[in-house]
């Protein structure tokens, strides 16, 4: 039986959502950290390319 990570009761197999929160049980929760870790992955790509185009972009002054 998935016991609810929020309200710590336990519901029945198959559940997709605790019965007594709502909260979404673990089992089914797993893909999220999965899809959080990729979003974060993306983010850091993104970051590191803006600044590396910032970089070769902006002027610089050499006197």
């Amino acid at each position: 039986m998935p016991k609810c990570l929020y309200c710590q009761r336990d519901n029945p197999p198959q559940e997709p959502e605790c019965r007594h929160c709502g909260m979404p049980l673990p089992a089914l929760a797993d893909g999220a950290s999965e899809r959080r870790q990729r979003r974060f992955m993306w983010f850091c790509i993104g970051l590191t390319v803006f600044c590396a185009v910032m970089i070769v972009w902006l002027p610089r002054n050499i006197t």
